[in-house]
């Protein structure tokens, strides 16, 4: 029987081992109210990772992250990126359970539920991690931190480029918004460039320059 504990989650040499050993934990009082654990999902070696706060009702119920209306949005931010979950990305909250009523986790949730977190991130080794709204910005930079004082600039933490933005689900409740993160997201195309892959494509950014060069051409 597998069980959790930090020694069990530094040996795990895996994500699929470390998914075993984090649907184990008991280490808050989430997990007594949610259905399961939502470990996260996409490509084991992906250099960017999305990071929300927690689980919702849906995500619970699928024990999968971002399935709901804002993971319908965050994966249409995806392909805009030149993204896909399960081929160069990969999704994560910054806890595993769902927060009853989907409130957002309190910091001392976050704190326990932290080991789980880092264990996945030392496995996968993102060179980018984008925060996704106020709990996971808290979690990673200040936990006093606002979403609209600190959006869009970046802050390199333990190696990783980190870059705070609008949760999908604000941009749901404030379509306005929407304009200020996409500027964002193409601060994080360009550092995915720069530190990944210079030849990494998108749909539409930069398609003004490319469109300029086919006429030319």
């Amino acid at each position: 029987m597998v069980e959790w504990s930090r020694d069990a989650l530094a040996r795990c040499a895996t994500l699929d081992e470390l998914s075993e050993v984090v649907r184990a934990c008991r280490n808050c009082g989430l997990r007594q109210q949610a259905r399961g654990v939502v470990f996260g999902e996409g490509a084991p070696t992906a250099r960017i990772v999305f990071c929300g706060e927690g689980p919702g009702a849906e995500e619970d119920r699928l024990l999968r992250p971002f399935v709901g209306a804002a993971g319908k949005l965050l994966d249409q931010m995806l392909r805009a990126m030149g993204f896909d979950r399960f081929r160069n990305a990969y999704i994560l909250n910054v806890v595993k359970c769902r927060p009853p009523g989907n409130r957002a986790p309190t910091e001392e949730e976050r704190e326990r539920c932290r080991p789980n977190l880092e264990a996945q991130l030392a496995l996968i080794r993102p060179a980018i991690v984008v925060l996704l709204g106020a709990t996971a910005i808290q979690a990673f930079i200040d936990p006093g931190a606002r979403v609209s004082r600190v959006r869009g600039q970046w802050v390199v933490r333990d190696g990783r480029w980190l870059m705070p933005t609008y949760h999908p689900a604000a941009l749901l409740r404030n379509p306005g918004w929407k304009r200020e993160a996409w500027e964002d997201l193409k601060k994080v195309i360009d550092k995915y460039r720069e530190l990944v892959d210079p030849a990494h494509d998108t749909p539409y950014y930069p398609l003004p320059k490319r469109a300029e060069s086919s006429r030319d051409a």
